[in-house]
């Protein structure tokens, strides 16, 4: 839904008093115009939400000037002016969070519900592979639903997203894997890549209509860093609930282990999904997100542990990777994706080149080496082995994320000689970013009948 007239005009307004503040400061042109960018798109987000334009405004620049110099020295000018404003705006803006925040926790409530009912006809978790195959298509749902409310989603959105996800159950239900004791190898790819790909549709959820443009995209990212660090922090913090709610009862010889298995874990699992996002998104305004924080933490640790396994196999001159390795080489390399990804979410568009930057060069380098040893060693068991479903998806995998991390390498190694801009940077990477969800597509609906569903 497009924001009204009145409230488009008003955040032009102040955009515009804040573009010209810069460039009476000597800032360049291209610089201010992608901060604008980022501005305007933050912005015009918080005002889909309900937010006036003041408050968007507001929020947006708070959020900017964590990011950029030249705004920070701005919102400093305009501290007082700014904490007014936000006072006497202050009653509606907390009245909009609320009543998003009561939303919110009614769709976690259903997530929670949903994820009991196939109980009462008779399907439990522990018994067979449904609820594996299923357990996104319960949950996920409530979230998409959740901030399709919050971002005021037209009726064709509501029905694309809704046909996304019947698609994605015929396809999981109605699939003739093998009923027995061993799961199939392509019905265990189905259950690990459904996620991801329902995932992306989340992210088309949160990106609205905006969801063709790279900065968008670039808040779906940040979003899904966020939201996993929330998650986390949740999980951990039931699980002592758990224990200790199980220790204090049995302490009265009551067993209580049965109930937390069979309904306390489950409800808190399926409302944690919905309740991080609600977090998220409460902390859109505040300065100093977790995820980037981490991001510039564990990429020089990750560099170091790349540089030193490719020392230690230089060295010892042995390569001997089994099954096992090679989904660990996997798991790695979507993890220094992932560094990549939220350093790009926490960059200020017009921070020149720095030592970062360059560390970052030194760990997609690494990770390409070691993900052409890994390419290698697939191709080799396939050529000795023969193909099978989970060589031939692990095969793909890799490829997709060597082109990835390797054309990643070429940009930042552009950029870091000052030949293109690191917004060309991101923006090629949130346009590579679908072509993880077409191959999740593609192991999910095309490999389990290729394969027969063994």
């Amino acid at each position: 839904m497009p924001m009204d007239g009145a409230t488009g005009a008003d955040l032009d307004v102040r955009i515009a008093e804040w573009r010209a503040w810069l460039t009476r400061r000597g800032a360049a042109a291209p610089d201010v115009n992608a901060l604008e960018e980022q501005l305007r798109s933050h912005a015009e987000d918080l005002a889909l939400a309900g937010l006036s334009a003041d408050e968007a405004f507001l929020i947006a620049a708070t959020r900017l000037a964590s990011e950029d110099a030249l705004t920070r020295d701005w919102a400093r000018g305009q501290q007082n002016s700014l904490v007014s404003r936000l006072l006497v705006a202050g009653d509606d803006s907390i009245r909009t969070t609320r009543r998003a925040m009561v939303v919110g926790l009614l769709f976690a409530v259903g997530a929670a519900i949903a994820v009991k009912l196939p109980a009462l006809f008779g399907l439990e978790p522990g018994e067979g592979t449904w609820y594996a195959r299923n357990i996104s298509l319960l949950v996920l749902p409530f979230l998409v639903g959740w901030l399709l409310w919050s971002r005021r989603a037209s009726g064709v959105a509501i029905a694309t997203v809704g046909a996304f996800f019947a698609v994605a159950a015929v396809v999981a239900n109605i699939y003739p894997f093998p009923r027995g004791t061993e799961t199939s190898a392509t019905e265990i790819l189905l259950v690990v890549h459904l996620p991801v790909l329902l995932w992306f549709v989340v992210g088309l959820a949160h990106a609205g209509t905006r969801w063709r443009q790279s900065d968008a995209r670039m808040d779906a990212v940040r979003f899904t860093g966020e939201w996993a660090i929330y998650f986390a922090l949740i999980a951990l913090g039931g699980g002592v609930l758990v224990g200790l709610s199980v220790a204090v009862f049995s302490a009265i010889r009551l067993e209580v282990e049965d109930v937390v298995v069979e309904w306390v874990l489950p409800f808190g699992a399926a409302g944690a999904v919905i309740v991080a996002a609600l977090l998220v998104e409460a902390k859109r305004s505040v300065i100093g997100n977790i995820a980037p924080v981490l991001t510039k933490l564990f990429t020089p640790l990750f560099a170091l542990l790349l540089l030193a396994f490719l020392g230690a196999m230089a060295w010892t001159r042995t390569v001997d990777i089994d099954r096992e390795v090679l989904i660990i080489f996997d798991l790695l390399l979507v993890v220094v994706l992932a560094l990549a990804l939220f350093s790009m979410s926490a960059r200020g568009p017009g921070a020149p080149p720095g030592a970062f930057d360059r560390l970052q060069l030194v760990l997609v380098v690494s990770a390409l080496v070691v993900d052409a040893v890994g390419l290698s060693a697939m191709v080799s068991r396939i050529a000795l082995w023969g193909p099978s479903p989970n060589k031939l998806v692990a095969l793909g995998l890799n490829i997709v994320l060597f082109i990835n991390l390797a054309w990643l390498a070429w940009m930042l190694l552009g950029f870091l000689r000052r030949r293109r801009t690191h917004a060309s940077l991101e923006r090629w990477q949130m346009a590579y970013l679908p072509i993880y969800a077409a191959w999740a597509a593609i192991v999910v609906v095309v490999v389990p009948p290729v394969f027969g569903f063994a």
